[in-house]
């Protein structure tokens, strides 16, 4: 299961099942235990997030193979090991309830047990209405604060066909809404894990309105939707503020503002608020503060450019501080044994952003002009062949390195006011022995959180027995091999980038087991994928995914770019595998035997000798 996820999330369906591989007919069953129904999903504190139909895993006891088991009538398979897995159908109401009977041989030995789970409710309009207003849809609803000019959307959904409005007090014209003529957005899980588009041609929304705001001062702001002679008014949760734009806030960047010492002293910059990360800006880092969304503050990088980061990381500095700018001078690079390092004067801490092709690296600054005179090389170093700098905008300068062979890693500091960027040298390997001589560092995904499987199988368990297979295949071909974990203690996200780093790891590779959200079939979706999130880590997880498909034999659903922690250090490449689903029992089991382990880490330990092997050439 993914770093980001807290909780487990699955769905089932018993009509595709027979399509399914069955990768551990060959293991042995458990001993029989006695009859006993356990479900393990869903879980009775949070509701189901589907609407239609919905999921149930668990056990009747190990090894019990030979139950027969319906819910609320429906016959479910059991798996030799006695674990289920149940696509059922949901109320239209707020519970559902579950029947669910166990039988053995003739019937002699019977269970029988109700389980009862919430299920989320979307909102419904009242009986009989024929105005109304779903307070749930109010987008946006929060503190948010703007220069006076600018201007946000808004959205909510009422009845259609109605006249929708906004009244603000103090504000003779209202603002008008339009219908939202565009197709329904699909929920997220669709759009990042279901294979059928026709879930994604989804038609427009009646009752869907949108609207302008133009950034005014607003405190609870009244809106109605008028149906002939009846109107519903609600009050929408909303607070705007403008902002003086002759008065830039300048603000400096520290992500440890508790002074945990627990930091990677990076704070994340967002294109959006709340969004993917785009940009890594290091403790000290000075910019302007344009905007407040709820928690989120928005940094003016350049004219152009606009960064979102979170209010906690914003360190307000004096009244009349002027926004970090000015002239970058001319440039040196050094060579050392293992990086060069390029060190780059600059007037201030200004924001900048590391962009990376195969063979380049060209570092952007922001609020920035050039009058880099020269380049010095500092020497004729074979692997940075050419300098370069332009001025893409009148604030925005970049700085390119042409390289001649693949970019391996980089890492950026401030010292003064220099930017420091130090650019790995892609380690020798020798394409008949690709992993002599190399540290490889192995992270078994998890804990804290992780999934649990219908036998109660924990993800974390599972990971790390992997890991150590991974480890000894490893080992015996040359490699250095390095656990993020050798026991069942909570680690957290940095510690484990931080120990690979420390190490000088010349890969990482995180090995988890995957979970799909609710409503997304994965009879259909369930295999094996690897994510990457630098460009350079994209052979990594090819690599990776093809070795893994040939080991496991199920389904294929391809590498993928994910924004996860464990992929994101750029010292080294790194990519995040979920060979397995652990909901589903046939991968359950896989994932409990020593032999399914062993194939998972021959998977993972042939697709990192396949891509060593192919940077050696």
């Amino acid at each position: 299961m993914r770093l980001l996820w807290a909780a487990v999330f699955v769905a089932a369906t018993l009509g595709c099942a027979a399509r399914s591989p069955s990768p551990i007919a060959r293991l042995p069953s458990p001993s029989s235990a006695p009859l006993h129904i356990t479900v393990v999903y869903p879980d009775t504190a949070d509701p189901i997030q589907a609407q239609d139909s919905s999921f149930l895993f668990g056990s009747v006891g190990a090894g019990r193979g030979d139950v027969t088991l319906t819910i609320n009538g429906v016959a479910v398979p059991v798996s030799p090991r006695g674990t289920w897995l149940a696509w059922l159908p949901l109320p239209p109401d707020s519970l559902a309830r579950f029947d669910i009977v166990a039988r053995a041989g003739t019937g002699a030995e019977q269970q029988e047990t109700t389980f009862v789970a919430r299920i989320a409710q979307p909102y419904r309009p009242p009986t009989g209405a024929m105005a109304w207003i779903d307070t749930t849809s109010f987008t946006p609803t929060d503190s948010l604060a703007f220069p006076a000019g600018e201007g946000i959307r808004l959205s909510v959904r009422a009845t259609p066909g109605a006249q929708v409005r906004l009244r603000m007090e103090g504000v003779r014209t209202p603002v008008w809404f339009v219908p939202d003529t565009l197709p329904e957005e699909p929920a997220w899980g669709v759009r990042a894990f279901g294979t059928d588009t026709a879930a994604y041609r989804l038609p427009p929304a009646a009752d869907r309105y949108v609207a302008w705001l133009p950034a005014v001062p607003l405190c609870d702001a009244i809106v109605e939707a008028i149906v002939g002679t009846d109107t519903a008014r609600a009050v929408w949760p909303l607070v705007l503020d403008t902002l003086d734009r002759s008065h830039p806030l300048v603000v400096m960047l520290n992500d440890d503002t508790a002074h945990t010492g627990k930091s990677d002293s990076l704070t994340v910059g967002k294109a959006v608020p709340y969004g993917t990360y785009n940009w890594f800006f290091p403790l000290g880092t000075t910019s302007v503060a344009t905007a407040r969304y709820g928690s989120q503050t928005r940094l003016q990088l350049s004219r152009g450019a606009v960064a979102w980061v979170n209010s906690a990381d914003v360190i307000p500095l004096a009244p009349n501080t002027p926004p970090p700018g000015g002239i970058v001078g001319s440039v040196r690079l050094t060579a050392n044994s293992k990086s060069l390092v390029l060190r780059v004067p600059l007037p201030a801490r200004v924001p900048f952003k590391v962009e990376e092709e195969e063979r380049s690296l060209t570092l952007r600054l922001y609020g920035a002009q050039s009058d880099v005179n020269w380049m010095q090389h500092g020497g004729t170093d074979p692997y940075v062949t050419r300098m370069s700098y332009a001025q893409p905008t009148a604030d925005e300068v970049t700085i390119t390195l042409a390289l001649s062979g693949r970019v391996w890693g980089y890492r950026t500091h401030w010292s003064g006011r220099d930017l420091v960027l130090e650019l790995r040298r892609p380690p020798a390997i020798d394409s008949q022995h690709p992993l002599a001589g190399r540290t490889i560092v192995i992270d078994p995904g998890h804990p804290p959180v992780g999934a649990h499987g219908p036998s109660g199988l924990w993800e974390p368990v599972a990971t790390l027995a992997v890991s150590k297979q991974v480890k000894a295949l490893l080992e015996h071909e040359g490699a250095t091999v390095l656990l993020t974990r050798t026991d069942s203690l909570p680690i957290d996200l940095f510690p484990r980038t931080n120990f690979a780093e420390h190490h000088d790891a010349d890969l990482l590779v995180s090995i988890h087991a995957n979970a799909l959200p609710d409503g997304i079939n994965p009879f259909v979706n369930n295999g094996t994928s690897v994510y990457y999130f630098h460009p350079r880590s994209a052979a990594l997880a090819r690599a990776l995914d093809r070795a893994l498909v040939a080991e496991l034999r199920v389904r294929d659903l391809g590498m993928g770019r994910g924004d996860y922690a464990l992929a994101r250090d750029p010292w080294f490449p790194s990519a995040l595998t979920e060979g397995l689903f652990m909901m589903i029992p046939e991968q359950e089991a896989m994932l409990a035997s020593p032999e399914g382990q062993l194939r998972y880490a021959r998977g993972i330990a042939k697709g990192i000798q396949d891509f060593l092997r192919e940077m050696a050439h």
